[in-house]
């Protein structure tokens, strides 16, 4: 019996993991299927990356390359892992996982280009005995609907021949508490002999297994999670904007509010939000509602205040420039301290800081930027600047019109750039707002 095979396979660290996506996601994973003793194949569409893997290199701050090293260079060279380009190599691994991108449209719809391409190139090299593992982020139904009609194009059949699962990622890079192994798994089978397989697959290599009843509930869960998120972030944005109104500290208001010990969970505000999850993963449900007729109206209103949140930063600039420096923003140099979407990190996905540069530069602002965990700004699928990290030097700081704090990388001398900088502009609480700095202004 094809499942029992599987199992013993699984049980035994016999069988072979196909990691597909070595970003974020999928990397971390490799690590830790690689560290229980299963051999690991890694596929990308990026060759720079497959090389700089297979020389034992890494490309993500928070994973020293030592770690790859150490599965690239044991004493069975390339056993435990290997990674490679070749999408004909898909029916090597017994089990699948896609950690591939689900970014939105121009229109703000979903975009599940990466998602049937992979699901193609499976279904090519597809052989009975295998599990595929849908990890990315996507709207209720992908896994049933997308997904399976590809997979069974050639007469193999789910839960018999081959096994799909739908099982949500939870990677929060550079976490140094929570990481694959202690980030409960939430897993959604196509057939119950999916889900058991699943939970098998993914209960060799982390704590907790949570099985639920379906893939669309597992889709739905991890939509929940960042909607969650995403609501609460537009809730505590918004009373920003009211707070510098009043002149109240919503800083304060916040560790006042978080006092309580029970119903209260602290959220921040910022300059917009970022990351691969919570911009893009609500506009997943709410373009899928509208099949059924339902108009998700509280996550669109919640959308709507933090794609605002940029522009609103950037008319604080213009404003404090105005008002404090007597200066234009045409022309204004303006540096943009952090650009990576949250501290201590080198992930740009999503980043604010992108949106902030583009309407500073639309506004005829003369804009650089410092972010010493990214030195040289990469070209995203909206944006290419082609700019390199300056020095945070007091001269170069004294140089510009503006320093705008858009990430708050815990290594920066914020102190520094109280002392130097003209006019700061902080959308992170970076400098301590219960103390009064004149060259300071909110957002």
């Amino acid at each position: 019996m094809i499942e029992s095979e599987l199992k013993d396979k699984i049980l035994s660290r016999k069988a072979c993991i196909g990691i597909i996506g070595l970003g974020y996601v999928g990397l971390p994973l490799v690590l830790r299927f690689a560290q229980k003793g299963f051999p690991v194949l890694g596929f990308d569409t990026d060759a720079k990356k497959v090389q700089a893997l297979n020389a034992g290199l890494s490309y993500i701050k928070h994973i020293p390359p030592a770690e790859i090293a150490a599965l690239r260079f044991a004493d069975n060279p390339g056993a435990l892992f290997e990674a490679t380009t070749e999408a004909s190599r898909l029916s090597e691994p017994d089990a699948l996982l896609v950690c591939v991108p689900t970014p939105l449209n121009r229109h703000r719809e979903p975009d599940l280009r990466y998602v049937e391409q992979t699901t193609r190139e499976i279904a090519a090299t597809l052989r009975p005995g295998q599990i595929i593992s849908l990890e990315s982020t996507t709207y209720p139904g992908t896994t049933e609907e997308v997904m399976l009609p590809l997979l069974q194009q050639n007469g193999l059949q789910v839960g018999k021949d081959f096994f799909v699962i739908y099982s949500p990622e939870r990677e929060d890079p550079g976490n140094p508490v929570y990481q694959v192994h202690n980030i409960p798994k939430v897993v959604g089978g196509a057939t119950a002999g999916c889900l058991r397989l699943g939970e098998l697959l993914y209960g060799q290599i982390i704590d907790q297994v949570n099985p639920v009843s379906s893939t669309r509930v597992a889709e739905m869960t991890k939509l929940l999670e960042n909607i969650y998120r995403a609501v609460n972030i537009a809730l505590v944005n918004e009373l920003k904007m009211l707070c510098l109104r009043m002149n109240i500290d919503i800083y304060e208001v916040i560790n006042a509010a978080k006092t309580k010990p029970f119903g209260f969970q602290a959220f921040y505000p910022g300059p917009g939000l970022g990351g691969h999850c919570i911009p893009i993963d609500p506009f997943y449900l709410t373009w899928k509602a509208r099949e059924y007729d339902f108009s998700t109206r509280f996550i669109e209103l919640a959308g709507e205040i933090n794609t605002y949140i940029p522009y609103f930063v950037v008319e604080r600039a213009v404003q404090g420039l105005n008002e404090k420096c007597n200066k234009s923003i045409k022309n204004a140099r303006v540096l943009l301290v952090g650009v990576a979407y949250k501290k201590d990190v080198d992930d740009m996905r999503e980043s604010p800081s992108l949106k902030l540069m583009e309407l500073l530069l639309q506004r005829g602002a003369r804009v650089d930027y410092h972010d010493p965990h990214i030195p040289v700004m990469p070209q995203t699928r909206r944006h290419e600047f082609n700019l390199r990290s300056v020095p945070l030097t007091s001269e170069s700081l004294a140089s510009y019109d503006l320093v705008l704090i858009a990430t708050d990388h815990s290594c920066l001398d914020y102190e520094a750039i109280l002392t130097h900088a003209q006019l700061v502009l902080d959308t992170r609480n970076a400098i301590d707002s219960s103390k009064p700095h004149p060259n300071v202004i909110r957002a």
